[in-house]
């Protein structure tokens, strides 16, 4: 039987790195089980933050890669200051740590480039792909953002090719993201978004969320929602729990961790223990692998947890894995704005699949805290206080201690890549 076609529009995609390039490089990866052929729709000279080369082996054989060139102002904007590589991550100088440099870049970032740096690649797309969609079956397309500019290729194509089925999949919010608010936009600019953001809720047959929340919130808005969370893929090395190294009680942070979302509770916690336990000063690690904002890293300067941080930096995607694997607690951050509870960062599931207990940090009643407390895999907390905190870690401490540290998360199988294929296929139709 001859398989569907489906067209992915991504501008992530190997050898890109990090959270963004693995949502729809898994699904690529298990459509042709099910009956659809990915083709895929990524520019040719893309400016990317992280880079992985290890990500090259989940291509699917025989996928059809499609690709032309894009113009992005981004190295312009980085010869004004070096800290807008930063931008490109979705991460910021907030506060005191912002230079003038920093606010001007922001301030230029959020009212030239709607909605984002990565515009100037709708025109040129459309025309292109109004070409390539005439010439070839498709049955579906599918435009993957942030960079939500690549929904306005969804939206242009939906506009001339009434009967084409067309997804818009928001691996963030739009207008909801916690650094919206920081961008420092006009009036003008603000309803631009919003505009832009509703055109695309209302015109997309179907529009899917990554969590719970979100979902909800783009329901609200006149969006045809759907939630397919992220998840792990079972024939990546942590299907297989890695034993951990039982030198160190050690506590791993594996990602990117930016200001807006630093857990300095936890941090305070960690100080105090290290100070006032002499067992646990003896025996614990923090662990990084990943990019850790320098003003973070800096913080720890001054601190009793200076000798006991190992940060690896970043490392490739099999690399972070064994990591995790080695690794007594995960630690996941979230930012503490109440809008930001649908927020369920896509290493939560690659945590969940290595069985380790995981330390949570984010807003009340979030999503991520429902799934830890569905699969039993660990513990939420907000950015108050650090007396429960000290209270759980010690309590893990005790058990690692003790050798009787064990996983024993449950109902995981829900989130792996071919189940959410599954669920995916059941929406294409």
């Amino acid at each position: 039987m001859e398989q569907k076609k489906i067209l992915i529009i991504t501008y992530y995609w190997p050898p890109a790195g990090g959270p963004g390039v693995q949502r729809w490089l898994k699904f690529a990866k298990y459509l042709p089980e099910f009956g659809w052929k990915p083709v895929i729709y990524t520019p040719e000279n893309p400016s990317y933050p992280l880079l992985d080369e290890s990500l090259m082996k989940d291509i699917p054989e025989n996928v059809e890669i499609v690709k032309t060139k894009i113009w992005e102002p981004y190295q312009l904007a980085e010869k004004l200051n070096k800290s807008n590589k930063k931008f490109k991550a979705g991460q910021f100088d907030v506060g005191k740590n912002q230079s003038w440099k920093s606010k001007l870049s922001i301030w230029v970032r959020g009212n030239f480039f709607i909605p984002d740096a990565r515009v100037f690649w709708v025109k040129p797309s459309v025309k292109f792909l109004e070409h390539y969609l005439r010439e070839n079956k498709i049955e579906v397309v599918v435009t993957s953002g942030p960079p939500h500019s690549l929904h306005l290729i969804g939206l242009n194509l939906k506009k001339k090719f009434t009967h084409l089925k067309w997804i818009a999949d928001f691996r963030d919010p739009w207008t909801e993201i916690s650094y919206y608010k920081h961008l420092k936009l006009t009036k003008s600019s603000d309803k631009k978004h919003r505009q832009l953001e509703n055109d695309v809720f209302k015109n997309a047959d179907i529009t899917l969320a990554t969590s719970y929340t979100d979902a909800e919130n783009f329901r609200k808005n006149g969006a045809n929602a759907m939630c397919i969370t992220n998840g792990f893929d079972e024939t990546d090395a942590n299907s297989q729990t890695l034993p951990e190294s039982k030198d160190k009680f050690t506590l791993s942070y594996i990602g990117v961790l930016e200001q807006l979302r630093n857990p300095e509770n936890l941090w305070k916690a960690l100080d105090e223990l290290v100070k006032n336990n002499p067992s646990f000063a003896e025996n614990f690690i923090l662990k990084f692998v990943g990019r850790i904002d320098d003003k973070i890293l800096s913080s720890f300067e001054n601190s009793n947890l200076r000798s006991h941080i190992l940060n690896l930096g970043y490392l490739s995607h099999d690399k972070a894995i064994e990591e995790m694997g080695n690794s007594s607690l995960l630690l996941i951050t979230n930012f503490p704005n109440e809008s930001s509870k649908g927020i369920i960062p896509g290493k939560i599931f690659e945590y969940l699949a290595t069985g380790k207990q995981i330390i949570s940090f984010g807003p009340n009643d979030a999503d991520v805290s429902k799934i830890l407390d569905e699969t039993k895999a660990g513990k939420h907390f907000g950015y108050d206080g650090s007396e429960t905190i000290k209270d759980f870690i010690l309590e893990k401490f005790e058990l690692w201690k003790n050798g009787n540290l064990f996983e024993n998360s449950q109902n995981i199988e829900q989130f792996s890549r071919k189940n959410l294929t599954r669920q995916l296929v059941d929406i294409l139709g």
